[in-house]
């Protein structure tokens, strides 16, 4: 591979040689940065399993190495990246895999390790969603996320992920991360802290990443980390997981950092181990237990990941004095949630008892059950998924729940032929050679549902999300 030109300042240079450990050479360090990063994926279990996965994407040559820490995870080359970006190709579109450096799989794998099950998890810096869909693939969509972000225009495009991954049991907030430990005290059983950082492990990235690095912004940046993880800490419960990872490769902004969160409650933090996280997971392992990756150790970003444990509660910060607002949904009533559930699995449709239902006007809404007990705490964005909204003659089903609850093998179901799937990708209606069966149609591609169709005469009627609609060169050339 080609070198890029990283800029590197002196400073930087310094630091790193200062911290680097004896096992590693400096020099390997500088070439690792200058090469470019090797583009990998997650497969996304929601939707398919690996092998089958593997299967389905054979025929096209794709070569894929797999992540250590990640099962689902998969270092990828392709001979045709030119002319069809994987952005582009119909398994991503229909969110059978998702677009993820490696090394930003190593917090969720740490979440998850030693056969922690938690039940209701705060992602506290979510957008664009690399994190919280891994995170609901590893809940297989049961209990709940709570998954902030605190940028107005990156909470859209962590919607967006989310919906594509077929995702159901996510509540999006946007806040500033500090405010949870106050507003929502031993509410969550586990939490990723993936801090806003200096980001000295993307230079492979974007070998402008350091330009305007200097120390004295890393101690400031390492001060509102210490503020997150101090908020995170107060929101986990007793006994509860928290990760603390970031992009970055000083310690001030990595050790340092968790060490002073030990020093103010050293009763209550324990560190654990990280070193069985994977095999070779030793070569990153610091003496306090944390992993400190430098770029040159598995050839992926610099990255940095620690796991603590609550051993017992803390005192409890002064309760915040803003106001939640007025929650405008009430949930739907026995006999009418029958009714709805019916009508929906009909058109094919079906959930299970971690969602329940509630309405706003004529919005009908499908909450996770474990967020519940958040409702009145804090305001959400968007919870949940938005069913249908119903209107005279029934009810008008939305693209987020198709994608998430839709049962392929329904008998509305339809599959598309790959030229009609990217007609369908385009927002243009579609006229099958074969016409289906039924007047409301489950469309799938790959055996996965795509949307939803009225058939009108010969042609299928495209409702696919406008916003959502794609040009330029689609999947059909791959195959």
């Amino acid at each position: 591979m080609a070198q890029h030109a990283v800029y590197f300042p002196d400073a930087f240079l310094t630091q790193m040689r200062e911290i680097m450990p004896s096992t590693l050479c400096f020099d390997d360090f500088l070439a690792a940065c200058q090469r470019p990063l090797r583009r990998s994926i997650r497969v996304n279990t929601l939707k398919i399993s690996v092998s089958a996965f593997l299967e389905l994407t054979a025929p096209y040559g794709w070569s894929l190495t797999p992540v250590p820490w990640c099962e689902e995870g998969f270092w990828i080359e392709r001979d045709d990246e030119e002319s069809l970006p994987l952005g582009s190709t119909a398994e991503h579109l229909s969110g059978l895999f998702y677009i993820q450096e490696a090394s930003s799989m190593l917090p969720v794998a740490a979440l998850f390790a030693d056969g922690n099950t938690p039940e209701r998890v705060m992602d506290v810096a979510a957008a664009p969603g690399s994190k919280t869909t891994q995170i609901a693939a590893r809940m297989h969509n049961q209990g709940a996320i709570l998954a902030n972000e605190f940028s107005a225009s990156r909470v859209k495009v962590l919607h967006a992920n989310i919906s594509r991954c077929g995702i159901s049991n996510v509540a999006l907030t946007h806040f500033d991360g500090r405010v949870f430990g106050a507003a929502l005290p031993e509410a969550f059983d586990a939490i990723l802290l993936d801090a806003p950082c200096s980001g000295e492990g993307v230079v492979r990235k974007d070998p402008d990443a350091l330009k305007n690095w200097s120390i004295e912004s890393n101690l400031d940046i390492a001060a509102t980390q210490r503020e997150l993880l101090e908020s995170a800490f107060h929101a986990l419960r007793p006994g509860g997981t928290l990760v603390y990872s970031t992009c970055t490769l000083n310690r001030d902004e990595n050790e340092a950092v968790c060490l002073w969160l030990k020093e103010t409650w050293p009763d209550a933090v324990e560190f654990l181990p990280l070193d069985d996280l994977f095999p070779e997971a030793k070569r990153a392992l610091t003496p306090e237990g944390f992993l400190h990756v430098f770029p040159q150790i598995y050839d992926c970003e610099g990255f940095f990941v620690a796991r603590l444990r609550k051993t017992q509660a803390i005192p409890a910060l002064p309760t915040p004095k803003y106001k939640v607002g007025n929650f405008p949904f009430t949930p739907v009533k026995s006999r009418e949630a029958a009714q709805i559930t019916q009508a929906a699995n009909a058109s094919g449709l079906q959930w299970d008892e971690n969602l329940r239902l509630w309405q706003r006007d004529k919005e009908i809404w499908l909450f996770p059950a474990a967020i519940e007990g958040l409702i009145g705490k804090v305001r959400f964005s968007r919870l949940g998924l938005k069913l249908a909204e119903t209107h005279n003659k029934g009810f008008r089903w939305q693209h987020e729940a198709v994608i998430a609850l839709a049962n392929p093998e329904h008998k509305n179901a339809f599959e598309l032929s790959q030229q009609d799937a990217e007609e369908w990708y385009r927002g243009r209606d579609v006229y099958p050679q074969t016409s289906p069966a039924t007047d409301d149609v489950l469309v799938t591609f790959q055996h996965q549902p795509i949307g939803l169709a009225k058939r009108i005469g010969s042609r299928l009627k495209n409702s696919y999300p406008r916003e959502l609609v794609r040009d330029g060169k689609l999947f059909s050339g791959n195959a």
